[in-house]
């Protein structure tokens, strides 16, 4: 591990055999980029980070892992955008992705094999999130994979309701002169929704589980009742896929969710994100987990390039 500035930022970079990772934990927990080293000195970025990005507006750039906690995307109360309602009936707002991703964190562990961050609500973070937690992320980096464990203990006398995940954005196309057409994604879904504007949760679209990845449906797809943790996704007919496990499990949670996103069809990226649930959770309730006092849940995902 090795202390980086950059952009007025000092930054935390690891090398691990072939892969560096670069972070700046402080600013979201953030892993800004991963990239491997080919054995004829080529580079090919895994996650994708866009140049000249402003670190003083991180929570805005798409790139990176955006780390979303404690709800994903869009939350809902009868109809209105950004409230939610508690267990016991209060309507409190609730910004879009949640709170994490443009707050900030202090490094508790960072060593040669990744780091912890622990999560520092302010004053707002804390009036729509009242609870007495410790909500943590932690990185650990392989050589070709990517570990991250979102923690959340509840040191309060009520449970605390959650539904957290990640927004990788993903180097897509990542051969020069390719498209989306020339890539293709497996997920083994056997659900498929839509986030209607007041909402709810609209089935569809019909989608194979292996579908290229220009596919116009593809994009803003929340994916469940996956038969198996893992989707994989890269080139056609070569290898250095890349693979996205959602949990320890074999088959994970009925109603955990893998959403699939792109900003356009010549975005230099695509997003292939593991929830814990769909949007919306505390309102229709699918996906939505609660810790008891006392208590500790963890999320672990994992990114695997083969």
């Amino acid at each position: 591990m090795e202390k980086v500035s950059y952009a007025g930022e000092i930054l935390l970079r690891w090398r691990v055999g072939h892969s560096t990772f670069l972070a700046l934990p402080e600013k979201g927990a953030r892993l800004m980029n991963w990239n491997v080293t080919h054995g004829d000195g080529s580079v090919r970025d895994v996650i994708y980070w866009p140049e000249g990005a402003d670190l003083a507006k991180i929570s805005e750039v798409r790139g990176g892992n955006p780390i979303l906690f404690p709800f994903n995307a869009r939350t809902f109360d009868q109809g209105d955008i950004h409230f939610w309602r508690d267990d016991e009936g209060v309507r409190r707002p609730m910004p879009m992705h949640g709170l994490a991703r443009q707050g900030d964190f202090k490094i508790t562990q960072a060593d040669d094999t990744g780091f912890t961050a622990l999560y520092l609500p302010d004053d707002e973070a804390r009036e729509v999130y009242p609870y007495d937690y410790e909500f943590t992320v932690r990185y650990r980096f392989e050589p070709l994979r990517v570990i991250c464990e979102l923690s959340l203990h509840n040191l309060g006398d009520k449970p605390i309701p959650w539904s957290a995940g990640h927004h990788f954005y993903f180097t897509v196309p990542w051969t020069e002169g390719l498209s989306n057409a020339n890539y293709a994604i497996r997920i083994p879904a056997t659900e498929r929704y839509r986030h209607a504007k007041d909402g709810s949760l609209v089935p569809g679209p019909d989608l194979k589980e292996i579908e290229s990845m220009d596919h116009p449906d593809l994009s803003d797809c929340v994916h469940m009742g996956l038969k198996e943790n893992s989707v994989i996704f890269g080139e056609r007919g070569h290898a250095d896929d890349v693979v996205v496990s959602l949990g320890t499990d074999d088959v994970p949670p009925k109603d955990a969710a893998m959403v699939t996103w792109t900003e356009s069809a010549d975005a230099p990226f695509y997003c292939v994100e593991p929830w814990m649930g769909p949007p919306n959770s505390p309102e229709h309730k699918r996906g939505l987990h609660h810790v008891a006092p006392g208590q500790t849940q963890t999320f672990t995902v994992a990114v695997k390039v083969k």
